[in-house]
């Protein structure tokens, strides 16, 4: 999973050797590709700049330090005049179309155009049927985290002091932004028959908000700050009271059936890169499981031969698993051995090009742990990137209290069996990888974050598991297949859920029963599916079997040309393409190219 996405990108364009490519060759590739990208993120730096003007946070995650000391102010009035501009941009990527010659360049004029308009569809359909409920306590935690890191410079971090100072409005020319939010609700709520929050939804938020608000505060302390406890005193009272205000205003009238629209639905759905219906991905979703769970049984039998257990079940054999769990600094060894084991199977075999640098894993704080409880991939400033990398982090993960009931603990992801497929995802060939490579390589900034959608990045990922698999221990294998289980089951649970022919409690059941979920997981996957982003569970294994499509492709063109070391590196070096953009990418370019070698 990748923890957060941000508004904007950047490339550094350097060159990158393959094998057997000469220096002369290597150069003429390079400057090639430097014409294009120059051109394309010509066209990209005009969306950058229009996102800079109005996303002061974001711009400051991507490297910015004029922005870092300045915050975003949500009014109508901007979100309006940021349209304006936005519409402006649109016709010229328009009337571009008609004169640009590159294929690269046009597929990169469409994919900031369909930014766009997917964009202004979503806006309209807000301003027109939605009372919105923005969380000001995850607003200003964000904005504060984002510069309080160990990866950030040490001088910049006061400057997460004068963003606390301006959230609470005590520096003239600023509201408390709490101010600024409640008034938009209020006039939101004056309109007709508009669609309030969901109840679960800001119930979690809420729910949420004393931890984070304690982060900000441990955040300081940390990185020793100096005047932040009287700004940041009244800015909690002001969330406190806000969140209050919401409970007695915006929560009492909120919405308890969690379906959306037909329309908002599909615009989830193509947001996040998908683009079949909910029929296709039903389909798709029952068939792969029953078939994933057919490959499941003989390793399950073999563990338990193995392991001598009374049952070769394969629910039974992962119970047995999952028994053996890691605690607090023991987890990080563990998985660090676990991607020095991937990254030798992957020199040996030749399955992608590897940097020299070691991955970064750490331990999630208790507040990160309860923001997002299970393992992420923090992805690098991909804007004027000063050599940050993505850091694959693990949440907490400690014995039961006395009292505490084992069946309310998540025992899904500190346990050994879990780590290698859990390593190969969030860390290399997944996440990490794929995003740093953006960084090293280089790609158009439009790849990079316009093209942005889960499906490629949670596909990789899920395919990243699926060619280090054959190379993992039985037990690695069977959670590797358990894994990729849950993600057929999200194919036609979240599109079920949303149409009413599953329920909730059918879909707990398959979670905890047939996967093997714990409790407290389960219910992260139900709510995700709901309420968190629906739509977006899907991505998972339509954006693996559009890889594996692709491949497949790629083999069946080469014959025995194909090398699975350059088709990887290919795939990674295009950025977040939607899969019909890389397919595109694949037929014309590297299948070409490969057949000329």
């Amino acid at each position: 999973m990748i923890k957060s996405l941000f508004s904007l990108a950047s490339a550094i364009v350097i060159s990158f050797c393959t094998p057997f490519v000469t220096t002369a060759q290597q150069t003429k590739t390079v400057a090639s590709k430097k014409n294009w990208v120059n051109t394309s993120d010509h066209y990209t730096q005009m969306l950058i700049d229009l996102d800079e003007k109005f996303s002061p946070e974001n711009n400051s995650s991507q490297g910015l330090v004029k922005y870092d000391t300045l915050i975003s102010i949500p009014t109508l009035a901007n979100v309006m005049a940021k349209r304006k501009d936005e519409e402006a941009l649109l016709i010229i990527y328009q009337k571009a179309l008609k004169t640009e010659k590159e294929v690269r360049v046009i597929q990169d004029l469409n994919i900031l155009m369909d930014y766009l308009k997917l964009r202004f569809r979503k806006q309209d359909f807000a301003l027109k049927h939605k009372i919105s409920f923005e969380n000001a306590a995850s607003i200003v935690y964000d904005g504060v985290a984002d510069l309080l890191d160990d990866q950030t410079p040490a001088e910049r971090r006061p400057a997460a002091v004068a963003r606390i100072i301006k959230y609470a409005g005590l520096v003239k020319g600023y509201v408390p932004i709490t101010t600024i939010l409640q008034e938009q609700v209020l006039k939101q709520i004056s309109g007709k028959d508009m669609i309030y929050p969901l109840k679960k939804k800001m119930e979690d938020d809420l729910s949420h908000n004393s931890s984070l608000l304690d982060g900000i505060s441990e955040l300081c302390r940390k990185y020793k700050l100096k005047g932040w406890e009287e700004p940041y005193a009244k800015l909690r009272k002001q969330i406190e009271d806000y969140d209050q205000w919401a409970r007695e205003h915006v929560l009492t009238n909120a919405r308890t059936d969690f379906r959306l629209s037909p329309e908002e639905y599909s615009m989830a759905l193509e947001t996040h890169g998908i683009d079949i219906s909910p029929v296709e991905l039903v389909k798709m979703g029952h068939t792969a499981f029953i078939d994933i769970q057919n490959q499941m049984k003989p390793i399950a039998a073999q563990i338990a031969q193995q392991r001598h257990l009374p049952s070769a079940d394969y629910q039974d054999v992962i119970r047995e698993l999952k028994k053996e769990q890691l605690y607090g600094d023991s987890i990080v060894p563990v998985y660090e051995s676990r991607l020095k084991y991937l990254e030798g199977i992957i020199r040996e075999h030749h399955l992608i090009t590897l940097p020299n640098r070691p991955a970064i894993i750490r331990l999630a704080t208790a507040a990160e742990s309860a923001q997002l409880p299970v393992p992420y991939m923090a992805p690098p400033p991909l804007l004027n990137n000063a050599g940050q990398s993505g850091i694959f982090v693990l949440p907490l993960n400690e014995p039961a209290a006395p009292g505490e009931k084992s069946a309310d603990k998540f025992d899904d992801f500190a346990y050994k069996a879990a780590s290698w497929t859990i390593a190969a995802h969030e860390g290399r060939p997944g996440h990490e990888l794929q995003f740093d490579r953006m960084v090293e390589i280089g790609v158009s900034k439009a790849r990079a974050l316009y093209a942005d959608n889960s499906t490629n990045e949670e596909g990789w990922a899920v395919y990243s598991e699926y060619i280090t698999r054959p190379y993992m221990p039985l037990e690695g294998r069977l959670i590797s297949l358990d894994y990729l289980l849950l993600r057929a089951a999200h194919n036609y649970l979240d599109p079920g859920l949303q149409a009413g022919t599953v329920t909730q409690e059918q879909a707990f059941k398959i979670l905890t029963q047939d996967v093997g979920l714990s409790i407290p997981f389960a219910k992260i996957e139900i709510n995700f599916y709901k309420i968190k982003s629906p739509g977006r569970a899907n991505s998972y294994f339509y954006g693996f079997t559009s890889m594996l499509a692709l491949r497949a492709y790629a083999q069946k063109a080469l014959a025995s040309k194909f090398s699975e070391l350059r088709f990887h590196d290919f795939i990674i070096s295009q950025g977040l393409l939607t899969p019909k953009l890389l397919k595109k990418a694949v037929m014309n370019e590297f299948v070409p190219a490969e057949k000329n070698r």
